[in-house]
């Protein structure tokens, strides 16, 4: 395959790959009808009927870029999370802004540290600026901050992630464990505290967006991919100090966001009524997911997320076969990509109908592997 001769040593040395393997690849390789899509982490619950409604009053307006400076969601985020406009910054999902962020600080070589099974995407940014990932074990299934901290010190680390819910397993920190860990952390070492799933978490998981704002190392990624149900529309958003948003402008994408997106974001924090509901029906999914993989013997983790891990008792094999296996039925799910964790499945939250799908398909995928 010819190639373009003059692109960079760093873009030459990187794998041509995506950190997953979307549905839609998924039944164009393999022949097969996604029926049950509860692999991904969105909401199959979808938006709001207001969201869907603001969606269509927007669209006869697509033909307009939306405000480069987002100031109208800045200022409905900012009297929602109780914080100052100035101190966020919009982006097209957290995927966008971790690469923002890395660019801000990675140069070829920089040393930053995550845990080893962390969300991907993180690290696919981080190598595509040329940084050296440091990584540090899951503790019992959750993310150690010992060990993140313990690194950060052993390479003098400018960048760390570390996500509250985790994904993939689904645990969590109180969020005095949190403060206490972004605190001790050198000055000289940003934190990245991915807070994706801050919304379907435990009373207690999540700091105050004050707790951490007087800390000019620290940025907090929030989405609205998940209990929100916009995961196609592509908005995220960081919470900073003053100075670390202001600096997304020198490279952020400016006419980034979708006209339509921003409409959609609007409407949905109108819709805290929907949302507490949204946050009901996946707690009930969580549940039914838990009982069918006791029925199945297996064992769910517990969860502050919009999945939930499940432990298959064997190692990756195991669960790649169950998730194949799965998959033949329809029934798109994933697993965490290294060991030990991917002794695990991870399915998410879904409608009714979908848990019908995985009750009837799980114990004749298990029956065949037995």
């Amino acid at each position: 395959m010819t190639m373009f001769s003059r692109f960079t040593p760093l873009l030459d040395q990187l794998p041509a790959t995506v950190p997953f393997v979307g549905p839609e690849a998924i039944e164009r390789n393999r022949g097969l009808a996604v029926k049950a899509r509860i692999g991904a982490n969105e909401s199959g619950f979808g938006p709001a009927p207001s969201v869907i409604r603001a969606i269509a009053d927007a669209a006869a307006d697509t033909w307009k870029y939306a405000d480069p400076e987002n100031f109208e969601l800045k200022q409905a985020l900012a009297a929602h999370l109780g914080c100052r406009p100035e101190n966020l910054a919009i982006g097209e999902g957290i995927d966008s802004l971790l690469g923002h962020i890395a660019r801000m600080v990675i140069e070829p070589g920089t040393p930053v540290v995550t845990s080893l099974g962390a969300y991907p995407t993180f690290n696919f940014h981080v190598v595509g600026y040329g940084g050296r990932l440091v990584t540090t074990p899951y503790v019992n299934d959750r993310e150690d901050l010992d060990g993140l901290l313990d690194l950060v010190r052993r390479d003098n680390a400018p960048l760390v992630y570390f996500a509250n819910p985790d994904n993939p397993m689904g645990s969590w920190w109180d969020a005095d464990s949190v403060v206490a860990f972004a605190r001790a952390l050198p000055a000289s070492c940003l934190l990245i505290l991915d807070e994706a799933y801050c919304e379907t978490a435990p009373a207690g998981t999540t700091p105050p967006v004050d707790a951490l704002l007087d800390l000019p190392n620290v940025m907090r990624t929030r989405t609205f991919s998940k209990a929100y149900g916009l995961a196609g529309a592509r908005v995220g958003y960081v919470i900073a100090a003053e100075g670390n948003a202001k600096a997304f402008d020198k490279i952020r994408h400016h006419f980034g966001m979708a006209r339509v997106s921003v409409a959609a974001a609007l409407a949905a924090l109108k819709d805290q009524a929907y949302l507490a509901e949204a946050i009901a029906a996946i707690g009930r999914s969580r549940e039914k997911i838990a009982a069918i993989a006791a029925a199945n013997g297996l064992a769910a983790l517990p969860s502050a997320t919009n999945f939930v891990a499940v432990d298959c008792g064997r190692d990756g094999t195991y669960a790649r076969a169950i998730v194949d296996g799965l998959m033949e039925h329809g029934v798109f799910i994933r697993m965490p990509g290294v060991a030990p964790l991917n002794r695990c499945i991870r399915i998410s939250a879904g409608r009714p109908e979908d848990m019908a799908l995985l009750e009837e398909a799980l114990p004749q995928v298990l029956k065949r592997l037995a």
